[in-house]
């Protein structure tokens, strides 16, 4: 028994019972129509598997007009609808004709009962793989619209960040080829992703590729693919990276350690828009948009040979530089925001602000990591803290990572008193971990006057 739903609609009384004395053996449902102009409303209230009309009504015997008038709406109620018309009077023009106009077989009668129930076995995996995919669609219009905030996950109202903005706005409608520059943790692929979604090609693949991460082995296998047997390892067909992102847009990050023969692949195949997958002669035509990334700097590299001047050309049609953290300070206090409130929820801490002090202490840090520092700060204060507003003493950096003037060096005849205070405060919270309790019993200071000063000297 299958669970199916079937609709048959004919004005051959005979016929209807007939069929459903045979179908109901096979399938869940059978309900039999014979006036088609009650199709509209029986539509709005059930849905179907599978639906067979007749093509010739009382009113036009062999003609097959009314078949395809009730087609046209049937397929206007529901465009995913599987409709088999069947007919007595039919012909090869007629069938051509009925799938052109939407139908998705067609059925002669009188019909061989194994010969119907195939077509509808048939007809239903149609369905089901015509509802599958309606599925994936819907669920890939809620993750767009979810992500395609103009500028989502890219946070920041500083100068810097207003001209990257700028910049996204006047180049993603183009297919020009961009080139994202700028220091680890910064965001690059972010402005990829940004770039891809206000283009025109935003309903198409977005590919990313971390060209560090790939051995030189691997390369061609990864970007242009393989075929079946090529290699120890290629126990199937693969396509490349270039073919799942065609029509679509290809991000390579970290493109700068590419070493120079990868780095003369890779340009064969931009300038061709043609790969060849590894093991196989067959060229393959490919429509992609190119947006690379690095932190290295590549001007410099082409100088010394390590880069293809011809290269970088091909991939810097637009160029965008990314500023580091402490190049844009005033947005600090932005995203640390947004990663408390993410962080927050995620590990259901009911933390909802930054203390003055704690906000003062981000804002003079000179974040070598970046945004990507920044956040896991933010995440690593959440975890740890017991207090529901973050304090200084709930972020701690290496003292590796901190500038040279907060080194804790001190001379006597350099520093005023405040310096003294402020640089042995420091040493004593990096002492106890930044625990503000066991510091201040060791400064000798009660826990709110110890807060007083670290508000006072930012700490």
């Amino acid at each position: 028994m299958n669970s199916g739903r079937i609709l048959i609609v004919d004005d051959n009384e005979d016929l209807l019972k007939a069929a459903r004395m045979f179908l109901k053996r096979h399938f869940s449902q059978i309900d039999l129509e014979k006036d088609p102009t009650l199709l509209p409303d029986l539509l709005k209230n059930q849905s179907y598997d599978v639906i067979l009309l007749d093509m010739n009504f009382t009113q036009d015997v062999n003609s097959g007009a009314e078949g395809f008038h009730w087609l046209d709406q049937i397929l206007e109620i529901d465009p995913s609808a599987v409709v088999l018309l069947i007919t007595a009077f039919g012909s090869v023009d007629l069938a051509v004709k009925a799938i052109k106009a939407g139908a998705s077989d067609f059925v002669m009668k009188p019909w061989e009962n194994e010969k119907l129930l195939a077509t509808l076995l048939s007809a239903m995996k149609l369905k089901s793989s015509k509802t599958e995919i309606q599925q994936l669609k819907d669920q890939q219009a809620v993750l767009t619209a979810d992500l395609d905030e103009k500028f989502k996950d890219i946070i920041g109202q500083s100068p810097n960040m207003m001209q990257v903005f700028d910049t996204i706005d006047r180049v993603a409608e183009t297919d020009a080829n961009v080139l994202v520059l700028g220091e680890n943790g910064t965001g690059k692929e972010l402005i990829a992703r940004s770039l891809h979604r206000n283009s025109k090609r935003a309903d198409n693949p977005f590919v990313s590729v971390d060209l560090g991460a790939i051995t030189e082995s691997l390369f061609e296998s990864e970007l242009f693919g393989h075929v079946k047997g090529s290699f120890t390892d290629a126990k199937t067909d693969r396509p490349g990276r270039f073919e799942v992102a065609n029509r679509g847009t290809l991000f390579l990050d970290e493109i700068g350690n590419l070493s120079l023969p990868l780095q003369a692949k890779l340009l064969t195949a931009l300038q061709n828009k043609k790969i060849t997958r590894v093991g196989s002669n067959r060229v393959i035509d490919v429509d992609i948009r190119l947006i690379c990334a690095t932190n290295m700097p590549l001007y410099e590299m082409v100088q010394k040979g390590e880069f293809r001047q011809d290269l970088l050309y091909r991939i810097n049609t637009i160029e965008l530089r990314l500023p580091s953290l402490k190049e844009r300070i005033e947005d600090i206090p932005l995203l640390a925001s947004h990663y408390l409130t993410q962080y927050a929820k995620k590990y259901n801490k009911d933390i909802y602000k930054f203390s003055e002090a704690a906000m003062t202490r981000l804002g003079k840090y000179h974040w070598p990591g970046n945004v990507r520092e920044l956040q896991h700060a933010v995440e690593r204060a959440v975890i740890m803290s017991r207090d529901n507003i973050l304090q200084p003493e709930d972020f701690f950096f290496n003292a590796a990572q901190q500038p040279k003037e907060n080194s804790g060096e001190i001379s006597l005849e350099q520093y005023n008193l405040e310096d003294v205070e402020r640089i042995l405060i420091r040493k004593v919270l990096a002492k106890h971990n930044g625990n503000v309790t066991h510091a201040a019993q060791e400064l000798g200071l009660t826990r709110s006057s110890l807060y007083r000063r670290l508000e006072k000297y930012g700490l």
